[in-house]
């Protein structure tokens, strides 16, 4: 007989990153009952390994940004798919929220004149990223860690969410256990904020630290919440490629806007050869004027490195493809050679890269002051996810909200480096306001005791099974073919055969045996995750199959072209009635006319 404990909140935040903690601040702020389920410990959220910084237009360093530019170039960026809504909002109150931060104790680096200092950033007109170093994330992280701990939040450490729980069409709370005893609990909630992160490890090469399984995607799709977009997955262009132990951890993208270069083997910049015309008049056609611009010179045009994550991506796989690549299977990024440009070149490496210094130096024992890096794409950061409202974050399951990764529609078909940081804070804020003003004016719904014993005798059906397969291994195989079949470069026939991969892999998942007892189990911790990141695998397969064009992050080598005439829509993912995946298309809402003008004004 399975016992568990129960406890009550106002609002039940499932997440403690950037945004989970953002909404767990403002909810409490508002005056109700705040519990946070952190997946592992407090202060772990991969939020930290963000490095390059937050984007808001504070026009610290060059006067002429502002919150239009920055709101086209997201709009720019993503391809036209951004709610529109969204990149409004996130562009105009961005700059409050880097304020706010620092005035609860974030350390950012300054200007000589005591400013915030901002840099250059992939995608960004103007240099616009508040950044520590390259360990912005790490100090986000702490700064609202420890302003939210005197918020009369209750903390629940090491805990998994494995459903939601519903009466009738509204969210009445969450059903999980505790990873260190394997017991469970059921969480009653007026409201559920959703701020999980994202879906990286459902491939082989990721930045993304272990707790991204897709929770939050797959807890609202079983919850019958849209997701949208789902083909859009970010391959960030510069992860470590070497050694294997540590293939795919993140090179920030603050190494190319302090001046770093992409070299092939033959020591040839290949990124000056593939520029794309939405870009051409803003962007270096030689090595001098790019280097002007990532210091700081303002007539300067940016160097082709610091073009979107997608393209960079795309003309790396291009150079390893043609036998151009690193001994490794990458490319070359070299910011060593800066000291041909100032004599103190080391010890500015390492006062702006401090991070990156030690990584390679620990790591690989590569000194990046004196030798390049080899580095590789990697899959880092899911465009697509719940559908929300763009004032509230609430998706379509009344009282469930999202924010932060798992949340869709800001990035539309392509992220701009940065815009993660800042979207963490605008729509955390957002979303833990108009949770707690939900939970005012919505009493506690009835849990349904049957309904709660289905879902553990499920999740402990593993250990009764004589026989089956090691839930390691089935998730070994699907990183491996999400990794060959639906990764940066896509073709019909590779997803096609995803798909019915796909299928096999969720009967293997079925069947999935696991030992020992609840305590400390990662065989069963993996064999219940499995089914999140089946589900959201199969969403971006579905959603990838059905967009016949190239556009942001969605590649495909037999439609390489973008397609304007039938592209402009969102691909909406839901569960049937029957309890099977479907798809749909749902056109774009037509942009605010005020919008229209600015994003024709600032082109």
């Amino acid at each position: 007989m399975n016992t568990y404990d129960t406890f009550d909140y106002d609002v039940l935040v499932i997440g403690a990153g950037g945004a989970g903690l953002r909404a767990a601040i403002e909810a409490s702020a508002h005056g109700v009952r705040v519990g946070l389920i952190c997946k592992s410990l407090l202060g772990k959220a991969h939020t930290v390994m963000a490095e390059g910084g937050v984007a808001a237009a504070l026009s610290n360093v060059d006067e002429r940004d502002n919150w239009k530019v920055h709101f086209t170039d997201t709009m720019r960026g993503g391809q036209y798919l951004n709610n529109w809504r969204m990149a409004e909002l996130h562009a105009k109150e961005a700059p409050d929220r880097v304020r706010e931060l620092e005035a609860w104790g974030a350390l950012f680096d300054r200007t000589k004149d005591g400013k915030i200092l901002q840099r250059n950033f992939g995608g960004h007109k103007y240099p616009r990223l508040a950044h520590v170093g390259d360990r912005t994330g790490l100090e986000m992280i702490r700064t609202l860690q420890d302003h939210g701990i005197h918020q009369g939040v209750s903390v629940h450490m090491e805990f998994t969410i494995i459903s939601l729980l519903k009466s009738g069409d509204r969210v009445s709370g969450a059903l999980g256990y505790d990873r260190e005893r394997g017991r469970f609990n059921v969480f009653r909630a007026k409201a559920v904020v959703l701020a999980t992160g994202g879906v990286g490890r459902a491939y082989k090469i990721t930045s993304n630290s272990w707790e991204y399984t897709g929770d939050g995607h797959a807890l609202a799709y079983r919850a019958g919440a849209e997701l949208i977009d789902m083909e859009f997955l970010q391959f960030h262009p510069t992860g470590m490629v070497w050694p294997p132990s540590v293939q795919g951890i993140l090179v920030t993208e603050g190494v190319r806007g302090e001046g770093g270069i992409l070299l092939n083997k033959e020591g040839r910049r290949f990124m000056f050869d593939d520029i794309p015309d939405l870009y051409r008049n803003q962007t270096a056609d030689n090595e001098e004027e790019g280097w002007r611009y990532t210091q700081g010179d303002r007539n300067a045009r940016r160097p082709p490195e610091l073009l979107t994550r997608d393209h960079v991506a795309r003309c790396i796989v291009r150079e390893i493809k043609a036998g151009r690549g690193s001994p490794h299977g990458g490319v070359f990024l070299d910011i060593s050679w800066i000291k041909e440009k100032i004599p103190n070149a080391a010890e500015v490496i390492k006062k702006k890269l401090p991070s990156m210094y030690h990584q390679f130096k620990k790591l690989a024992d590569i000194d990046i002051t004196k030798e390049p890096m080899e580095v590789g794409p990697t899959t880092h950061y899911m465009m697509g996810g719940i559908r929300v409202n763009a004032d509230t974050q609430m998706s379509t399951v009344p009282g469930l909200f999202a924010a932060g990764e798992c949340a869709a529609g800001l990035h539309g078909a392509n992220r701009l480096g940065g815009n993660s940081l800042s979207d963490l804070l605008v729509f955390g804020k957002r979303a833990g306001e108009h949770a707690a003003l939900f939970a005012k004016e919505h009493g506690f719904e009835t849990i349904d005791d049957a309904r709660i014993k289905s879902i553990v005798d499920e999740s402990l059906r593993p250990f009764e099974r004589t026989g089956g397969e090691n839930p390691f291994q089935v998730q070994y195989d699907l990183q491996d073919m999400m990794q060959d079949l639906v990764g940066i470069v896509r073709n019909e026939a590779e997803m096609q055969q995803a798909v019915t991969e796909l299928k096999k892999l969720q009967e293997r998942a079925q069947n999935v045996k696991v030992v020992g007892n609840r305590e400390y189990n990662g065989g069963w911790h993996t064999a219940l995750d499995l089914q999140n990141l089946l589900a959201v695998s199969e969403a971006i397969a579905l959603a990838a199959l059905q967009r016949k064009e190239s556009r942001g992050a969605h590649f495909r080598e037999d439609y390489p072209a973008k397609d304007d005439q039938n592209g402009k829509f969102n691909s909406v993912v839901r569960i049937s009635a029957d309890g099977q995946m479907e798809i749909r298309k749902d056109p774009l809402p037509e942009i605010r006319e005020d919008l229209k003008e600015i994003i024709a004004e600032m082109k």
